[in-house]
Order: structure tokens, then sequence, then C-alpha cells
């Protein structure tokens, strides 16, 4: 649900184009459609859909001690955590031990703000042959080493924060940039999504109008820029879509269209529908099956991963899954049965926890999903093995020795198999 709800108040960023505004055509030529009936997905084990599962705990110190990943990013050596219940980002080695953490107690107030300064997240710049930390807070954005010390303090620079969001590509010169502003003499138009080379604009997708956001209402469920899985390729999804767009050096094309049952499927006019304009979220709110957008999708091999999400939480709510491009078989990822490979525990708390159902995969990195799952979910799984004989590596035996339900969350690493 806070993911609905931030993703309502960024969503004058993403908003619906005026008709006069000026695009690049999009290239439907290669789109297939995809017929696709999520309660009818199935199961599978652990080791017929991933090659390898590793589970990090993260160390648990007074200091280190937090609620839930809520966003993740990795370094070479770190992982990069926030943690809304604690309003702090913590820092941790790839083994899972504690290096820093920073909250507000780091960062100034301002001088008419009564309160902490909180913040809602973390952008990960590349600084050097290292990365910094940037927190925006109040009238100020904060630069934060990996050890958690204060580099810099600035006042708050919009226009460098939507290029911090910029993607480029591996020839240097090609760049992907999301809510992007193309201005001539007299005028400006807003892009949800821009191809530019060398700062010339050879792509424009997706206008809005700048004002939207004061009329209408979007909902969204993370980050619309994924990793196809292929170099120099990424995927794209919009609002209200249930297309899945690839994004090449030259051009954005309509991959996948989805077709989902007539009775969890928004009216195909949604967007023109006067009666829902600035209602969507009631609407939302009276349909709750009915699937609303598509968010996580990645390309792995012959496998497409998305989520496809409603307002409605349920635990046999089939929303999360994997279709086989080659064989048209549909996996419910919330069904993967454990198995040796796993220790027999569970690779998501889907169906028994929250955390999954909510957030999906935190991440694709270098060939591995990442996901998490609270202590309390873990011993509990741990609780249902007793008796079956099982045994754990010297990771998990140790883990299981020294902590309890009430430590930190812990990291699940799953390698995908691409058939």
């Amino acid at each position: 649900m806070l993911n609905k709800l931030l993703s309502i108040l960024l969503g004058y960023l993403l908003c619906c184009a005026p008709a006069w505004a000026q695009t690049t055509k999009i290239d439907s030529s290669e789109m297939v459609t995809l017929r696709i009936d999520p309660e009818a997905s199935r199961g599978a084990l652990v080791s017929q859909v991933f090659s390898e599962v590793k589970f990090i705990p993260l160390e648990t110190t007074k200091e280190s001690l937090f609620g839930s990943i809520n966003q993740l990013k990795l370094t070479k050596d770190c992982y990069i955590i926030y943690d809304y219940d604690t309003k702090s980002v913590l820092i941790f080695y790839k083994d899972g031990k504690f290096r820093a953490k920073v909250n507000s107690s780091k960062m100034d107030a301002d001088a008419d703000e009564k309160e902490k300064q909180v913040f809602y997240g973390f952008n990960l710049i590349k600084h050097n042959d290292d990365f910094m930390i940037r927190i925006s807070s109040g009238k100020n954005q904060f630069f934060f080493d990996l050890d958690g010390k204060l580099v810099k303090k600035s006042p708050v620079n919009r226009d460098k924060e939507i290029e911090d969001r910029y993607i480029r590509y591996a020839d240097s010169t090609t760049i992907i940039a999301p809510y992007y502003i193309s201005k001539n003499d007299k005028d400006s138009t807003n892009y949800n999504l821009a191809i530019l080379n060398k700062d010339k604009e050879i792509a424009l997708y997706f206008p809005f109008a700048k004002d939207s956001y004061k009329t209408e209402q979007f909902i969204g469920s993370g980050n619309p820029i994924t990793d196809s899985g292929i170099p120099n390729e990424l995927l794209y999804i919009n609002y209200y879509d249930y297309s899945i767009y690839k994004i090449k050096p030259k051009a954005l094309s309509l991959a996948y269209r989805i077709i989902f049952p007539a009775s969890i499927s928004i009216p195909s006019n949604f967007m023109a529908i006067p009666e829902y304009k600035n209602k969507r979220v009631e609407y939302f709110e009276k349909n709750k099956d009915q699937v609303y957008g598509l968010s996580n999708a990645y390309i792995i091999g012959d496998n497409l991963y998305f989520k496809a999400n409603s307002w409605g939480f349920s635990q046999d709510k089939k929303n999360s899954l994997i279709y086989n491009l080659k064989t048209g078989d549909l996996t419910s990822i919330k069904n993967i049965e454990p198995d040796s490979l796993s220790q027999f525990l569970p690779v998501t708390d889907s169906g028994s926890y929250y955390d999954f159902a909510n957030y999906g995969f935190h991440t694709f990195d270098n060939g591995y999903f990442y996901t998490s799952y609270s202590s309390l979910a873990l011993f509990s799984f741990k609780d249902l093995n007793a008796g079956k004989n099982r045994t754990y590596n010297p990771v998990l035996t140790k883990y299981f020795e020294t902590q309890n339900k009430k430590s930190n969350p812990v990291i699940i690493q799953l390698k995908p198999k691409q058939n």
C-alpha cells in the first residue's frame, strides 16, 4: 500500500499527453500478443526455475537493527538499503556484515523547520571510482560516502535530480532520459521518455502536460524501466497499460501486449472516460481485482517475468508471474516449492507473509534477482521443517543458532535459468 500511495504522489511525472504534442512513432511491427490468465498459472520446484540460491542474513546490532527492505541498490562490495520504518539508509557488505547507517541525525534541519529532517529514499550517485548516497530532505540534498560520512550539502537541484535518473548505455554517448523536458525558444514539452545521443534528441515518447498532476491520479508500483537481460536493451512500462516496450539505443518498440481475462481488465479506453478523471483511486477501490498495471518486467532467456498489480490484497492472488515465451507455460512465483537447492526453504515469502507480495524482486543485477524476507518469516519456515531431518549450510546454521525472529531481514540471491 505504501508503494501505491507514493506512486500516486509522483504520478504527475507520468501523465498522459495532450493530443498536439510531437512524439516519435512507436514501432509495433514485431509486437507479440500474450493471452494470460494469472489464475491458470502453475507452481514449480525452486530448481526448475533457478540454478543458484543464496541466503544472506544481515548483521543485527543495536545500530543496524531495521524493519524491512523498501529500496535496495548494489555496488561491487555492498548492499545499500532504505528502510521506511526507521527512515534510514543502511550499508552492509556483501557478506551481510554491517558497515554504516545514515539517518536524520546526520542531517541538519532547515532553519524554518521545527521537526527533524525526514526522507523517503535515496539515489546512488557515481563519484570517481566509487559511489555516494544522495538524500533529498527539505530544501537541501545531502551526500554521504559508503561509510555514512557526510561529504557535502547543497540546495536541492531538481534538474540535477532528474539528470541523475538518466541511464547511459555502454557506448557512453547514448542516454535514456525518463521525465525529459524538450526545450525550444518559445516553449517546452515534457516527455516520459527520451533517447539522447551526445545531448541530441534522437527520439521522444509519451509527452505529458506539466500540470497534469492537478487533475489526474496515477498509480504505479516501482521503476517503469527495468533490465531486459540483454546488453543495451531495457524494458519500459507505462501507467494503466498492459504493454511492455523495449528501449534500444535508437528507438523504443512495442514488444509484448498482454491480454488478461475481461473480469480483471480495465476498460480499453480507461484514460479517456470522463467519469474516472481524477477518480482512479476510487475506481480501483471499487474494482480491487482489476489489474491497474504491470511492473517488475524482466526477460531472462526464454522467460518473461512480471507482476500484474491490483488494488486488493489476498494471500491466494497469483500476481507475480513467469511466462515462457517458447512454450507458453505460465508459472506463479508464489507457488514455487522449496527443494534441496533452497535448503527446503521458500525463496519468497509470498503466500505466508507480506514483503514479496508487496515488492516482488527488489532488483536484477549482474545476472541475479534479489529479494528478501523477515527473520520472523525465516524462523517460521524453519519451524515448518522441524522433524524432517533438514540440514543447513554453515551460514544458515550460524544464523539459526545466534539470531531470532526479531533479527534483521535476510536477502535472497537467485540466479534464474535461461529456459
